[in-house]
């Protein structure tokens, strides 16, 4: 053996033993079924206590519909506009150099840095009554505070940074080669986006929108500002939940926040399809064709 391959220590053992193994797991999946299963389970327990008939009585209460319809409404106009806001900041961060980049991304990650509350609060200041535009609104007999439009603002704002912060990494690591040799070939913008951006980004879009409307139909503490709590009318799903709990009316409340916990399995189930369709045509765009052999 010669002195270079004696001096090269041993390869060092990283695999633990098998009872630290299994003691990591049952310390994983106990903390999981402690926070996550349980609460889960004891939502649909106390929302099915009273049987199906007072269920379904408290789904089908007016107030309780009118929260669902406000709750799909507030997520039908802030997706798509976070979609278009997400894919715009995310080509211009990710395929230009300007003055200024850093600074709009960093303002793209305010909203994950400052309360919901103090969202709901700063469209208060800006949009309410005593706000800074709140005399204008009032002349002309729009009203934002208090109604649907605040709603929606205040959800676009907690949950734009989604779908941008799942494309522009994606986006950066693929560079921009692909996009300057479709322009080359006489490829517009448009057809560039559509024939060779969106095809490369397709899932992290996926991903980013599926975060994006899981947020906005549960989001509640800027809401809750800005909506003003009127049954029937500004109450989303999360918000009606609250104020059926300190009606002291459990059942219902629990109803309501089930059917919550129903979308938010279903998101995640769509979610774990995407990421497993994401990692099978990453597997097959990188297996490499096997040739045939040449016979004699």
């Amino acid at each position: 053996m010669s002195r270079d391959a004696a001096a090269i220590p041993r390869r060092v053992r990283t695999t633990e033993s098998p009872a630290v193994r299994w003691l990591l797991t049952a310390l994983a999946l106990g903390f999981m079924v402690l926070f996550l299963v349980l609460p889960l389970a004891a939502v649909f327990v106390e929302a099915l206590r009273g049987g199906w008939g007072a269920y379904a009585t408290a789904l089908r209460d007016p107030d309780a519909l009118a929260a669902v319809r406000l709750t799909l409404l507030t997520a039908a106009f802030a997706v798509p506009l976070n979609l278009v806001f997400g894919v715009a900041a995310a080509w211009c961060i990710a395929k230009f150099d300007f003055r200024g980049k850093s600074f709009l991304t960093t303002l793209i990650d305010l909203p994950f840095s400052v309360s919901p509350v103090v969202a709901g609060l700063i469209y208060v200041l800006v949009f309410g009554a005593q706000g800074w535009l709140g005399p204008w609104l009032a002349e002309h007999n729009i009203k934002i505070i208090f109604a649907v439009p605040g709603i929606v603002l205040a959800t676009v704002f907690v949950t734009f940074p989604f779908i941008a912060r799942e494309l522009i990494p994606l986006m950066q690591a693929q560079g921009s080669d692909e996009e300057q040799a479709a322009q080359v070939l006489g490829a517009s913008g448009w057809q560039t986006f559509w024939h060779v951006t969106l095809p490369n980004i397709k899932w992290g879009l996926i991903y980013g929108v599926i975060l994006c409307n899981a947020r906005a139909m549960g989001e509640f503490g800027a809401v809750s500002v800005v909506s003003g709590h009127i049954r029937g009318q500004t109450n989303t799903m999360p918000l009606h939940v609250e104020v059926l709990y300190n009606e002291y009316q459990g059942q219902a409340a629990f109803a309501v926040a089930s059917l919550l916990a129903l979308l938010a399995i279903v998101t995640l189930a769509i979610k774990s399809v995407v990421e497993w369709r994401h990692a099978r045509a990453l597997r097959a765009s990188t297996e490499l064709p096997v040739e045939a052999p040449i016979s004699a």
